[in-house]
């Protein structure tokens, strides 16, 4: 049995295709084809159910997804083992939302250099619902992503909890918002429209799916990047708005904003380091990413 056959089953089960496999691992799709049948007439059992679309597992196919994926860590462990001290080199594809890149990056790519510096960092910026399917693809070999906190993240890819923060709404006191002691209501809010970031934000779709869910109208006023862009037109009264508590103390429109209390949305945002299980070389690049990156947003805790 040959590990590349391995490899290109559990490409494809991560993918979702053979054409997202062939990308992962720069092969032709016949020659991906030729590798999933390989493996399929070594262990005398299909492995994909060549119906579904995208591609999914057998049940036997599962188990051998599974056990696949062990035996590949166990051959980057290996090859990792014979060579300790090599230095990683090439390329990190690493992928970030535009928040997180403006806030606390600039100390972890630093340290990146200094301890690595024939690695290539190749920074992406992208909404984090973008980024997920980037890693899976292998398109990118890491991302910091913002997450709201009732998001269900891949279950076969890595995520490295990095911080979390809570969630703000906020709108100008000349909307007249009610603010029953029981707090304020979507309902009362859907009659206001929304200052918010570009669509394919997360915690932009989390608060349309609340509404949408109590059948209420959700109406965006306008998109805007940057938080402080955005509390400027929210102060001016141009809707209600999104921000966590780190954007808000730091910015100079603080004490025309009103902090709304929303039962009914109690949504925070969790920040993750996610990557596929087998990082080969970059390995050791990551998880010193992944540390400074933790220290330097808990140690910076406003700055979320």
């Amino acid at each position: 049995m040959n590990t590349r056959d391995i490899e290109a089953f559990v490409a494809v089960v991560e993918t979702g295709s053979i054409v997202g496999a062939s990308a992962r691992l720069h092969l032709t799709q016949p020659g991906i084809s030729r590798r999933l049948q390989s493996l399929e007439e070594s262990l005398g059992a299909v492995l994909l159910d060549r119906q579904s679309k995208p591609l999914r597992p057998s049940p036997e196919g599962r188990r051998v997804y599974e056990l696949g994926r062990k035996v590949l860590g166990a051959v980057d462990e290996l090859r990792r083992g014979a060579a300790p001290e090599a230095e990683p080199e090439g390329e990190f594809r690493l992928g970030v939302p535009p928040f997180l890149a403006e806030q606390a990056l600039t100390e972890p790519l630093d340290v990146l250099r200094a301890r690595y510096p024939r690695l290539m960092l190749r920074i992406s910026a992208a909404w984090s619902p973008a980024l997920v399917p980037q890693v899976e693809a292998g398109a990118l070999d890491a991302a910091a992503v913002m997450v709201p906190d009732n998001t269900t993240l891949p279950a076969h890819l890595t995520a490295l909890p990095l911080a979390q923060s809570p969630v703000a709404i906020v709108a100008s006191p000349a909307l007249k918002i009610p603010r029953p002691a029981s707090g304020v209501t979507l309902r009362s809010l859907s009659a206001h429209p929304w200052v918010l970031n570009q669509d394919g934000c997360g915690l932009r779709s989390a608060m349309r799916q609340a509404f949408d869910d109590a059948g209420l109208p959700f109406v965006v006023a306008v998109e805007a990047f940057g938080a402080e862009l955005q509390l400027s037109l929210v102060a001016r009264g141009m809707g209600v708005g999104l921000v966590t508590p780190g954007a808000l103390a730091r910015s100079r429109y603080r004490d025309a904003l009103d902090v709304l209390n929303v039962p009914d949305f109690d949504v925070g945002l969790r920040a993750y380091l996610v990557h596929l299980p087998r990082l080969g070389a970059l390995a050791r690049p990551v998880e010193r990413l992944r540390d400074v990156l933790t220290r330097s947003l808990q140690n910076g805790a406003d700055r979320l």
